[in-house]
C-alpha cells in the first residue's frame, strides 16, 4: 500500500491548489469554503535520481519509484470537532492517513476570501491543532467508558490500557499535540489502535513568499522543531508544464519545490528507501528506519523474509562511481550481510533466498 498523507487546512489557503499542483490532477478549487467536500486522492511518485542513474547503469526496461497518496479534504473551520462546517467528514477522512501537511495561509492575496480576520499562519496552525485535540479528546474519553467495567473487574490489560489513556487524555486536555510527546514503543503501539488524529507526524507548509513570512513565525516554528517549508504554492500550479529552462528564465528555481514537499513528507514518517536495479526493472523500496535485510526481503516478495538467506549489499552511488555489479565484485565492494543488518538508505540489495 502507499503511504498516505493528508492535506489540511482552513478554507481557501491554498489546499486544492496544492493537490492538483502534486498530482497534475484536476479538482474543484472555487474560490469558496468547502468547494471539496469528498476527498481528492492522488497517487506521486517520490523524486529519486538515484533510481534514474541506476537505470541508466544497468540500462533497465523499467522505472518504479516509491509512491505517497494525497488526500485533498474539505476546509476545516471552528467547531468542526463537533460537526460545524464538514468538520465530521473531514476529520473522519484524515482517520486512515499515515501523516498529515497543514497548508497555513501567508500570502497575501486580497482577493481571495479569508475565513479569519488576519493572515497569521500560527493562528491557523493553533485552529486545526485544537479541532484535532478535540476530535482525540472524545475518542479516548469514549473508549475509557468502554473498558471501565473490565477495569473495575482489574483486568490486568484493561487496567494498563486505562493508565495510558487517562495520561494520553490529560495530555490533550492541556493542549498537547500527542506526536510530540513521549511515549514508549509498548504505548505507540497500544495509541495507534485508536488512530488518534494528533498522533500522526505533520509537516507544515506555509503558503505564500518567503518574504510575506514574518521572521517571528519562522523563529516560532524553528525554536518549536516544528518542521516546516515555505512555498508559493500558486507559482508552483502555473509552473506545472514548464521546462528546466523556461523555469530558470522566469527566476524559479530549476526542480519544482513541491519535490521537496513529497521527500519531506517521505522523512517524517522515518522511512528509508533502498533499492534494486537490473535489466528488467530499476525500483525504488520504502523500509522503517532500522529495519533489517529480512525485513527488505519481505518488502520484495512476502515469501522472501522468511526463506531469507544473505543480502549482497552496495551503496547506490558506489555502484555508479565503479561502473556496475563485475566491477564492483572485482573490486570487492559488495557486501554479505546477513539477517541481523539493518538496511541503510541508499542500499541497492539483492537478496538471496530459498523460497
Amino acid at each position: 500500500m502507499p503511504l498516505s498523507i493528508g492535506i489540511v487546512g482552513l478554507p481557501n489557503v491554498g489546499k486544492s491548489t496544492l493537490f492538483e499542483t502534486l498530482t497534475k490532477k484536476q479538482v474543484d478549487k472555487a474560490n469558496y469554503p468547502f468547494c471539496t467536500i469528498d476527498p481528492n486522492v492522488g497517487v506521486v511518485a517520490v523524486p529519486d535520481e538515484r533510481v534514474e542513474k541506476l537505470a541508466e547503469l544497468t540500462k533497465s526496461k523499467k522505472k518504479i519509484y516509491t509512491t505517497i497518496e494525497f488526500f485533498d479534504i474539505a476546509g476545516l473551520v471552528k467547531g468542526a470537532n463537533k460537526g460545524e462546517g464538514l468538520g465530521n467528514k473531514f476529520l473522519a477522512n484524515i482517520r486512515e492517513t499515515d501523516a498529515i501537511v497543514y497548508v497555513l495561509r501567508a500570502f497575501k492575496k486580497e482577493d481571495i476570501v479569508a475565513t479569519q480576520a488576519q493572515i497569521n499562519p500560527l493562528d491557523e496552525k493553533e485552529i486545526l491543532d485544537t479541532e484535532l485535540i478535540l476530535k482525540d479528546l472524545e475518542t479516548v474519553s469514549k473508549r475509557l467508558n468502554e473498558i471501565e467495567s473490565d477495569v473495575r473487574a482489574n483486568k490486568k490489560e484493561a487496567v494498563k490500557e486505562s493508565n495510558l489513556l487517562k495520561k494520553t487524555k490529560e495530555l490533550l486536555e492541556e493542549g498537547k499535540v500527542l506526536s510530540e510527546q513521549v511515549f514508549v514503543d509498548e504505548e505507540k503501539k497500544i495509541l495507534n489502535n485508536y488512530q488518534l488524529l494528533t498522533v500522526k507526524p505533520r509537516l507544515y507548509l506555509l503558503n505564500g513568499k518567503d518574504e510575506e513570512v514574518d521572521e517571528e513565525i519562522i523563529t516560532k516554528f524553528e525554536k518549536n522543531n516544528w518542521p516546516f517549508l515555505i512555498i508559493d504554492v500558486m507559482n508552483e500550479f502555473e509552473a506545472i508544464n514548464l521546462t528546466q529552462e523556461e523555469r530558470e528564465s522566469l527566476g524559479l528555481p530549476q526542480k519544482s519545490e513541491l519535490d521537496e514537499l513529497i521527500k519531506k513528507a517521505y522523512e517524517i514518517l522515518d522511512l528509508i528507501t533502498f533499492l534494486t536495479t537490473g535489466e528488467d526493472e530499476t525500483r525504488a523500496w520504502t523500509l522503517k528506519k532500522g529495519a533489517k535485510a529480512p525485513q527488505a526481503g519481505g518488502a520484495i516478495h512476502s515469501d522472501f523474509e522468511s526463506s531469507f538467506i544473505k543480502a549482497e549489499v552496495i551503496n547506490w552511488a558506489k555502484l555508479i562511481e565503479v561502473g556496475g555489479f563485475v566491477k564492483a565484485k572485482e573490486k570487492g565492494l559488495i557486501r554479505t550481510e546477513g539477517k541481523e543488518y539493518a538496511v541503510c538508505d541508499g542500499d541497492v540489495i539483492e537478496i538471496k533466498h530459498n523460497a
